[in-house]
């Protein structure tokens, strides 16, 4: 017998059959999900930032484009745009850069408790940003807090101030609260691509008598340029969802307007004011800038594959 007449049938079907009814089972209740909760209220949002509604309006008014052409011509939104303008242009900077230095120490050195010090510096990224504001807000407390005690202490108490409640340092309390709620997490994330960079480069560049920050700068960075891109915008994405919390809990918008951010006025225009039309417009426009970022990531994340 030959050893072609050996070889078994190839059966019709079987596992080489696409199970479509089953796959079609599989993704029909994550289909309805997503279709319920997040395709259908972006289309209604944008259909209702078309229209001048109201909580107190029982017949609302087609207005078209009016109120994103208004929205370009509040100087209220305007300040707000700035604020989140200003954080996405700090925060995320300098969120990597901790990230970066502290992910290269822990896993460079050879320390017993280097699990221990992951483990903390995760551990913000764990709490709610709720308890975070509410834990912050005490740290600049004007007179409890730790900040001003600290001043106080070392002989600086000229500088102490309502650190909150002040226009010129509002924001920047909500920018030293995000960094630190979220170092940890970039962190753990740069750890895991830093223990894929092969020893040897490191043992290599240290025979040539290579300095600690010398290998950083010319092999980690890099290697992990790809990685850095990505976290990156994760951490504008990031910036600009969690500063809601932040300034709805430290500041609530204030002094002034010093401190509100994109979500937080829409919150205040919809929720407050009753004015839903016009915040549906803000957030469509919010909207927008996560998306754009999302495709930026991901445009990222395809270009590091591809040069893998």
């Amino acid at each position: 017998m030959s050893e072609k007449s050996k070889r078994p049938a190839k059966k019709k079907g079987g596992l080489h059959r696409l199970p479509v009814g089953f796959i079609c089972v599989c993704v029909l209740p994550t289909l309805l999900l997503t279709i319920t909760f997040t395709i259908i209220p972006t289309v209604r949002a944008l259909w209702m930032s078309l229209w001048d509604s109201t909580a107190l309006s029982l017949n609302p008014s087609f207005v078209g484009l009016d109120n994103y052409i208004y929205m370009f011509r509040d100087e209220y939104f305007l300040q707000a745009l700035a604020n989140t303008g200003k954080l996405l242009l700090v925060v995320p900077i300098i969120t990597i850069l901790f990230a970066l230095i502290l992910a290269f120490i822990l896993s460079q050195t050879k320390l017993r408790e280097r699990g221990l010090y992951r483990t903390i510096f995760y551990f913000p990224n764990i709490i709610s940003m709720t308890v975070v504001g509410i834990i912050w807000s005490f740290v600049f407390h004007p007179t409890m807090g730790i900040v001003n005690t600290f001043l106080q202490f070392v002989g600086l108490g000229d500088l102490a101030r309502p650190w909150v409640g002040d226009s010129a340092t509002a924001l920047w309390c909500i920018a030293i609260t995000l960094i630190w709620q979220a170092t940890g997490y970039y962190m753990v994330m740069h750890m895991a691509s830093m223990d894929g960079i092969s020893n040897e480069i490191y043992e290599a560049a240290t025979i040539d008598g290579a300095s600690s920050f010398r290998k950083f700068i010319s092999i980690t960075i890099p290697l992990m340029r790809d990685i850095i891109g990505i976290t990156f915008v994760l951490a504008m994405s990031g910036t600009m969802n969690l500063s809601f919390v932040l300034s709805r809990v430290m500041t609530a918008g204030g002094p002034n307007g010093a401190s509100t951010v994109l979500l937080q006025y829409m919150y205040q225009q919809g929720f407050v004011n009753g004015n839903f039309g016009y915040a549906m417009a803000i957030t469509v426009f919010s909207l927008t800038i996560s998306v754009i970022l999302s495709l930026i990531s991901r445009c990222l994340s395809s270009r590091g594959e591809e040069k893998r």
